[in-house]
């Protein structure tokens, strides 16, 4: 069966990181063409030197002309723990929207952005505000886009792991709130799908619906654990935000607070997938033992 996507030339930005290696997986696995712009190639192992463009996205001018002869952007650039002195507004915003001005220019047909569940909701996070902001430029541009939503990856779940392998996971509230995280190569499906979807925005998660509680009873079952869960007040959640917005800088505050205030709601997404969140934790178990 022909591939109707395979005369398209792709270009993927933030390719070095945990969803991006899916996306050029998933490419691979298509027969679709690709470069992937790094700034260290040798985070790309797997790719040869032609199909790595080295640039850096916060540096408009080392993005001149990157973008001539692709058809689609895909870009999942933005940064979770902030370094090298670079702000949200400097990466999930600004190097977004100095790869669109480079897109639009080349006459790229698309461009497909990677955000997070609820994230047009919680724009009042610093996360978000650059996020959602790149966003609203991006729907503004006249090009056609699509943006992603997916819930949170199965290596967001990591804190639970952790606490399980102490042997108690703690929790904010009833542990009652649900979501359905989503593997990296399950949501890099969904992503090389838009590009022939003509849907706008997506939002997704993956294939099991799970409350805090039993997702801590996972993990902990991952290391072979008695089930020991601990409620805290959710005024300690509260309390713990403000602070560190009070005596930190964003830089240290901002994963903690959209941790935190993410584990205070439903976030269920659409389902999608077969990478069951068991199974990963497992296998990151298996990683550990000596």
């Amino acid at each position: 069966m022909t591939n109707k996507n395979e005369n398209l030339k792709v270009l993927v930005a933030g390719s070095t990181g945990y969803l991006g290696k899916h996306i050029l997986q998933e490419l691979k696995n298509r027969d679709i063409s690709f470069k992937a712009i790094a700034r260290n190639p040798a985070k790309l192992p797997n790719l040869n030197k032609d199909q790595i463009l080295e640039a850096e996205v916060t540096v408009p001018s080392s993005l001149s002309g990157i973008c001539e002869g692709f058809e689609v952007m895909i870009s999942t650039v933005g940064i979770t723990r902030q370094k090298n002195g670079l702000t949200y507004m400097d990466v999930d915003y600004q190097a977004n929207k100095n790869l669109l001005r480079e897109a639009y220019q080349a006459g790229v047909k698309k461009f497909i952005y990677i955000s997070a569940i609820n994230g047009d909701k919680m724009r009042q996070l610093k996360i978000f505000e650059a996020k959602e902001a790149f966003v609203d430029e991006l729907k503004n541009s006249g090009m056609d886009y699509t943006v992603l939503r997916p819930n949170g990856f199965f290596s967001d779940m990591g804190d639970f792991l952790e606490m399980a392998k102490r042997g108690r996971v703690y929790l904010f509230g009833n542990g009652q709130f649900r979501l359905n995280p989503i593997h990296g190569a399950d949501l890099a499906e969904v992503v090389v799908d838009a590009i022939s979807s003509k849907e706008k925005n997506i939002t997704v998660g993956g294939p099991d619906v799970l409350s805090q509680n039993e997702i801590a009873a996972l993990a902990l079952d991952s290391w072979y654990k008695d089930v020991k869960i601990t409620h805290l007040p959710d005024w300690t959640r509260r309390l713990t935000i403000c602070l560190l917005r009070t005596f930190t800088s964003s830089k240290t505050y901002g994963p903690i607070e959209f941790f935190m205030t993410a584990m205070a709601m439903d976030n269920v997404a659409p389902r999608y997938g077969s990478h069951r969140l068991y199974n990963f934790f497992q296998k990151e178990v298996e990683k550990q033992k000596p």
